[in-house]
């Protein structure tokens, strides 16, 4: 433990207007942190990504007992009208400021290293489930194409469960970023053939399109199609990336 915590009481405390800025995208790039929070996932993020956070935030300081906190993270008990304004799950439970990590750009040019999902899915709630099920099926590289939800907002790592740490985040850039992109390129599509023959390359990049509006047009790549009954146009993007990244999994778990 790193002795008593601090106390804040104002809204308007420097500190307390950055934190609270934390729940939009614009202020997680600006500041380059985030906010975590839940019962179940505060513990576990704390236990196995420790030294990706940098403060803890409480009602009292009992609260922050609770909690395994390494000694480099700064402890602080908030008044009752900041604390509920930052836990916006409504938890009750101590939240964590973590620094968000460095997201390089995605070189197009060369083939990808090994398998690497494309998402520009813009709902937060979304991505994370989408990161959620990437993380489930051993999927760890990440490319967000522009408009995409940033991965560390509150509701995508209410989605995502805690998966966002263990992916690594490579920014892609507009859609006419993977016109002439390098190495085996394939897409989800109602319209393309079965996935479940589909033989998965070891170096791919798979690209789920955005809500609503699909893929980008002249996309060249294999469409894949999950094959369903046809009683709804189509499936939920994140559901559809779940039964891609399930496909893949079992195929190549085959060998």
């Amino acid at each position: 433990m790193n002795g008593g915590a601090r106390e804040i009481d104002s809204l308007q405390n420097a500190r307390a207007k950055k934190w609270l800025a934390l729940s939009e995208s614009r202020g997680i790039r600006k500041h380059g942190e985030f906010i975590l929070s839940g019962r179940k996932t505060v513990p576990e993020a704390l236990a196995r990504y420790g030294s990706r956070f940098t403060a803890a935030l409480a009602r009292t300081e009992s609260d922050l007992n609770r909690l395994a906190l390494p000694y480099s993270v700064e402890r602080y008990v908030l008044a009752k009208p900041l604390f509920e304004a930052l836990d916006m799950n409504g938890t009750g439970f101590p939240l964590l400021v973590g620094e968000v990590p460095q997201m390089a750009t995605a070189d197009f040019s060369k083939s990808p290293k090994g398998f690497e999902l494309v998402l520009a899915l813009g709902d937060p709630s979304n991505l994370g489930a989408a990161l959620r099920s990437a993380a489930a099926f051993g999927v760890t590289r990440i490319v967000l194409m522009e408009g995409a939800a940033h991965p560390f907002h509150p509701k995508a790592l209410r989605g995502g469960a805690n998966a966002q740490f263990g992916l690594t985040f490579l920014k892609g850039g507009d859609w006419a970023a993977l016109a002439d992109a390098k190495g085996p390129l394939a897409a989800l599509d109602g319209a393309g053939s079965d996935i479940e023959a589909y033989e998965w390359p070891e170096n791919l990049r798979l690209v789920l399109g955005e809500e609503g509006r699909g893929l980008p047009p002249g996309l060249k790549a294999a469409t894949l199609a999950i094959r369903t009954t046809g009683a709804v146009e189509s499936l939920n993007a994140t559901v559809a990336a779940s039964l891609a990244l399930s496909a893949r999994y079992r195929r190549i778990s085959r060998g």
